[in-house]
């Protein structure tokens, strides 16, 4: 196991952030088919045909299981980072950061060629890297980006409520299986064993993922440590909200106020709820408001964003079967 030795005002610092890149590493293992692929095959089949002639052979390589995990991909995240912001740290990554990657991981013989300009002369192989990853983020993950976030918010929702009621005993409980909180310690069941005492004040900062499912990861430096883990409600994420076939909802709410509330498995934009309904974010936000009013949706912001969700009394009615098929 991995044991993370915390200081009190570590304890006072875990804290939760969504991280774009975090979400593009996992998806390239996706898929290249280590993991995960019939989860995400939806998303596969869309990725595949959208990356037709992109070289994909560096990625695949260096984010390889088999290896230790390229440090330099993995840069500090902040709270509201967008993908432009974290693609920007890596640019700028030096050079021993970049090659103690290689030297900690490979031996020298055993560098792949196709990495190996990263490791002989980083400062100038950094920047095709940094320009693929932006290409393949353009292609695969920012249309589905929207989506992602409501994942990761609905994850956030619940770790909040778990804090709340239980403290960081049931927030660590509930997280994922092969975490252990004990005191001043969290434990992370994985086959090597380390101790790590954490610079007193970094915390931890937790990361929901999509891509990286099932697998948890760890990542520590001097400025942040970072636990990696499933995002909860994932083997939803590429579903179709199922239409409203039958009449009994339409006809209590209306047919795209019901068509909403389906849409509402996870939060939502105004925005993203225009698309999938083919409608003005206008329209939406006059048929949310009706659905706010009689406590059916709820909404809160996220940044620059207000994401929409339904209430347990929007829930019961979607999911009640005399009311819905």
């Amino acid at each position: 196991m991995i044991e993370l030795v915390l200081g009190t005002l570590d304890l006072a610092k875990v804290r939760f952030a969504r991280s774009p890149m975090d979400e593009l590493r996992g998806s390239v293992d996706v898929l290249a088919g280590r993991r995960g692929v019939d989860l995400h095959r939806p998303w596969v089949s869309m990725a595949r045909s959208r990356l037709a002639g992109l070289d994909l052979t560096v990625l695949f390589t260096l984010l390889s299981l088999d290896h230790a995990f390229p440090g330099f991909l993995n840069p500090l995240t902040g709270p509201a980072d967008t993908f432009d912001d974290q693609l920007g740290r890596v640019r700028a990554t030096d050079d021993a950061g970049v090659r103690c990657y290689f030297d900690e991981s490979w031996a020298p013989a055993e560098i792949p060629p196709v990495l190996r300009p990263l490791h002989d002369d980083p400062a100038r192989a950094l920047g095709p890297l940094c320009d693929l990853l932006a290409a393949y983020w353009r292609a695969v993950i920012e249309p589905v980006w929207p989506r992602l976030c409501s994942l990761h918010e609905a994850d956030f929702a619940h770790r909040s409520a778990m804090l709340t009621g239980g403290g960081l005993a049931r927030l660590f409980d509930d997280l994922h299986p092969q975490i252990e909180y004990a005191g001043d310690r969290l434990r992370i069941l994985l086959p090597h064993h380390d101790v790590r005492h954490l610079v007193n004040g970094v915390g931890v900062l937790l990361k929901p993922s999509a891509f990286g499912w099932p697998r948890i990861s760890v990542c520590d430096g001097h400025d942040q440590v970072s636990i990696g883990y499933p995002a909860r409600g994932v083997g939803r994420l590429w579903e179709q909200a199922p239409p409203v076939a039958r009449a009994p909802l339409a006809d209590l709410v209306g047919r795209s106020r019901a068509a909403l509330l389906v849409l509402l498995d996870l939060p939502r934009s105004t925005t993203e709820l225009a698309e999938h309904l083919g409608v003005t974010p206008a329209t939406v936000s006059e048929h949310l408001a009706v659905l706010r009013l009689n406590n059916l949706v709820r909404s809160r912001r996220t940044g620059r964003v207000v994401l929409y969700e339904r209430t347990p009394r929007g829930a019961g009615l979607v999911h009640d079967d005399s009311v819905v098929p």
